[in-house]
């Protein structure tokens, strides 16, 4: 739900055109790039494992229950069941099934719980913020073939005005109005332009093929990408303060929670460490029975000795731990070392999150005046170019003075769209830094 309430502005309400060439929603991209991740695989292994582990701290409450069996053949002395050793050969069979159960062990299995349990909350928190870096690549890497998209568009009016005016022109050369030179400069305009747009269409395909590789497609021919436009996604995403930010992160975000249960897990381990100086009470229970033969002598039938040698028993046993070569000391030692280390990896952490935090935060502001700044320039390149070329067609401007004012907007037109759409990434980062 988290995921879906951040992307939720980025996606596409509408039909998907039915066509060889498959396009994708953000949404769509993000799930695929999920399932198909090879690294949240391993992580959602580990987590299993982790589950695991916490699933047999719990059970190592029970007791244990075991049964056993033994054969065993005597040759030369044997000694009967009247205990006397005789010159013969014996056999013994035995059975028995037996259990044990610890009663107290300085509460060793109910901090060992505790801490597999924050281990495997760790991993989740793990998991989940690798999830959140997966959805930040495709992102990334989405918006990119958005501007390109928009790139490409550009390069393309340009194209379609330059080719408008060279038809224009062509005319007024065929009627003799215009000398055939001035045609040469809206050639060589038109030959540069189109190779703008030619590289413009490779760097889109380029950015296309990126997403698919971060989305782990086997395929990638016939991929492409439908988006609202950048304005779009601005309008429905406020932009968020850093101190806003980094409170609700500091709640919210997966590393954080993670280096939580990694030092609550730090801490059961130091109480598992402390225990070892308490001792342990445990209870056992035994029942058994067995068939004895001897060479030479009457045997009581199998059935018979194993009803008639039937023993059962129940104990108690105590362990006091006195001297055990300092292993407990050095064990609540490097449990207290563990603690302090994991305090300091979540200072860096929190100091790394917050870093990245205000680091975006600029990044917004500087990327939102850029885009202003580009709009300002854009409208008086706009109207630069209207007037070179209101000049150029009353024959009072030559047609460099026009082409150079065209190259100054197109330039101009490119730079507000890369501005447009770093403002709509960097409002989309503090977004998901946030939760």
């Amino acid at each position: 739900m988290k995921i879906t309430a951040i992307i939720f502005s980025l996606l596409v309400a509408g039909t998907l055109f039915l066509s060889a060439q498959r396009q994708y929603t953000l949404l769509e991209c993000i799930d695929i790039a999920l399932e198909n991740n090879r690294n949240i695989k391993q992580q959602e292994l580990g987590r299993q494992q982790r589950e695991i582990a916490y699933s047999q701290a719990r059970a190592d409450l029970l007791p244990n229950l075991n049964a056993s069996a033994g054969q065993n053949f005597v040759f030369g002395r044997s000694i009967g069941l009247d205990n006397v050793y005789e010159n013969t050969n014996s056999s013994q069979t035995s059975f028995s099934i037996g259990g044990d159960i610890t009663l107290f062990d300085g509460l060793r299995m109910k901090h060992n719980i505790d801490a597999r349990k924050a281990d495997m909350h760790a991993s989740e928190a793990d998991l989940e913020k690798m999830r959140d870096d997966i959805i930040l690549s495709v992102s990334t890497a989405f918006l990119q073939a958005l501007l390109n998209q928009e790139l490409l568009q550009i390069a393309e009016n340009q194209l379609e005005t330059t080719e408008a005016d060279l038809q224009r022109q062509s005319q007024l050369v065929k009627s003799g109005k215009l000398a055939r030179g001035e045609l040469y400069e809206l050639e060589a305009q038109q030959a540069r332009e189109e190779l703008n747009r030619v590289q413009a269409e490779s760097n889109l395909k380029l950015a296309l093929l990126d997403l698919a590789q971060v989305m782990e497609l086997e395929e990638f021919d016939q991929f492409d990408i439908v988006a609202p436009s950048a304005e779009t996604l601005i309008s429905e995403t406020p932009l968020l303060s850093s101190r806003d930010v980094y409170e609700s992160a500091l709640v919210n975000r997966p590393e954080i929670r993670g280096m939580r249960y990694r030092l609550e897990s730090s801490e059961n381990e130091l109480l598992m460490a402390k225990s070892g100086y308490y001792p342990t009470l445990s209870f056992g229970a035994n029942m058994g029975t067995g068939y004895y033969h001897m060479s030479g002598r009457d045997n009581d039938p199998f059935s018979s000795q194993l009803r008639n040698n039937m023993s059962n028993s129940l104990g108690f046993s105590l362990r006091i731990p006195i001297f055990n070569r300092f292993q407990v000391r050095n064990n609540v030692q490097s449990a207290q070392l563990a603690i302090a280390n994991t305090r300091l990896e979540m200072d860096k952490t929190k100091i790394e999150l917050r870093k990245q935090i205000e680091q975006s935060y600029f990044n917004a502001i500087g990327s939102r005046s850029r885009w202003e700044a580009a709009e300002k320039s854009v409208a008086a390149s706009q109207e630069a170019y209207r007037f070179a070329e209101e000049k150029y067609e009353s024959g009072r401007a030559n047609a460099y003075e026009l082409f150079l004012a065209k190259n100054n907007l197109t330039q101009v037109l490119g730079e507000e769209a890369q501005a447009k759409y770093e403002y709509a990434f960097r409002l989309k980062i503090l977004e998901l830094l946030k939760n």
